[in-house]
Parts: C-alpha cells; sequence; structure tokens
C-alpha cells in the first residue's frame, strides 16, 4: 500500500519494509478522534482505508473544517518536523484504518532517503497553497459564493450530469464554508427549488449550471 502512497512511491519494496517493521496498523471506528489540536503525541498517520476530518475547534464547540482526507493520503507529518503540539484535530468519519509511523522511524526514513525529504516539502506547499484559497474565500467570496464552489468540487460527472454521492449534510458544508447550518440551508432550498439541484436521499445532482448570484 505505502508504494502507491505519493510521499512514499519513490522507494522500492526492500527500502520500504524497514519501515514497516517499526510501523503499527490500527483500525479506529467512525467518530472517532485520531489527534486532539493541542497534543504533544508525534506520529505520521497513512490513511490505508476509510476517511477523516481535519478540524479546528473552539471551546464553544464551534466547528471549522480544514479537509477531508481519503485512502492515500497522510496526516500528522507537522510534529515530525517541529517539535510543536498537534495543530489541529482528526477524526474519523467513517471506520478507517491507518499506518501508524514513529517519529524516529520517519526521521530515519528521511536521513536514508533524501527524497521522501522533496516529496514530504511538495506534500506541505500544496497545503499552503490551499490554505490561502481558503483564507481568500473567506475573506472575499460571499457564503453563497463559497457553498457553489464547494459543492461545483465535490460533484463529480455520472451519467451525463455533476453528482455529488455521499454528499455532506448542511451542518457539515456549514462547518466547510464557514457559515450557519440555517444561510446553507436556505441557499440549498433555493437551489433546488429553482431546479438547479436534486437532492435524492444522499446524492445531490447539479442539473444544470449554478448561477453565479444569489
Amino acid at each position: 500500500m505505502l508504494t502507491h502512497v505519493p510521499l512514499f512511491s519513490g522507494l522500492s519494496d526492500a527500502e520500504i519494509q524497514p519501515v514497516l517493521n517499526h510501523a503499527t496498523k490500527k483500525v479506529v471506528a467512525k467518530n472517532t478522534i485520531i489527534i486532539s489540536e493541542g497534543d504533544q503525541s508525534a506520529s505520521l498517520y497513512v490513511i490505508l482505508s476509510g476517511k477523516v476530518k481535519v478540524f479546528l475547534q473552539d471551546d464553544e464547540g464551534k466547528e471549522v473544517v480544514l479537509n477531508y482526507q481519503e485512502p492515500g493520503e497522510y496526516f500528522g507529518e507537522l510534529a515530525l518536523l517541529d517539535d510543536e503540539p498537534r495543530s489541529a484535530s482528526v477524526m474519523t468519519v467513517e471506520k478507517s484504518t491507518f499506518l501508524v509511523i514513529s517519529k524516529q522511524e520517519f526521521k530515519q526514513c528521511l536521513i536514508d532517503h533524501p527524497e521522501i525529504a522533496f516529496a514530504l516539502i511538495k506534500g506541505l506547499v500544496l497545503r499552503l497553497r490551499l490554505l490561502t484559497e481558503n483564507v481568500k474565500d473567506l475573506a472575499l467570496t460571499d457564503v453563497y459564493g463559497r457553498v457553489v464552489k464547494l459543492l461545483s468540487g465535490l460533484a463529480k460527472p455520472h451519467a451525463g450530469k455533476m453528482v455529488i454521492t455521499d454528499a455532506p449534510t448542511q451542518q457539515d458544508i456549514a462547518n466547510r464554508v464557514g457559515a450557519s447550518r440555517e444561510m446553507v440551508g436556505r441557499i440549498l432550498r433555493d437551489l433546488t427549488t429553482g431546479g438547479y439541484l436534486k437532492v435524492e436521499g444522499k446524492n445531490i445532482t447539479i442539473n444544470d449550471k449554478l448561477p453565479p448570484g444569489w
């Protein structure tokens, strides 16, 4: 599996084996916190199956979702590099399996295979770009525009239309775009009434190009 993870894709089976020898496989139930913001833990988690969300939460429980991650992706690398507390929380959104690599083993892997460091830097740069884009959207785009951008990004071609399978809930969308559930609900309702969206169970079909303004 690790050979299909971009971070380790440049290694041969023989080179990956020492990493596996010191790694732990962990199966975690749905809705389980893996990492809490502020924790002092330091391990790298590679997602083998399932799905997680990366989020921030204030003392009152208000939540902002930074990202969702799926098999082949990884998290926890920042604490391996700077010895600082965890910068965000991570929770499973479905039953998930992880490969957990200790800080000591990962550092040795970087020493033995410098090309992994370049892959790690590339991944960090990508996340920084995404974070910059998210900040830009929050500052310069209204709630409707952020909802439309999210829906368009989640939709995939299916039978000649764009469909979001296993669509996020209204609260999930609100957490991702930095808005209230009520506002998101009104936007989705209006788009459905206008014939732009069709909601069937957990699937959302985009029937027509979403209007630029609300």
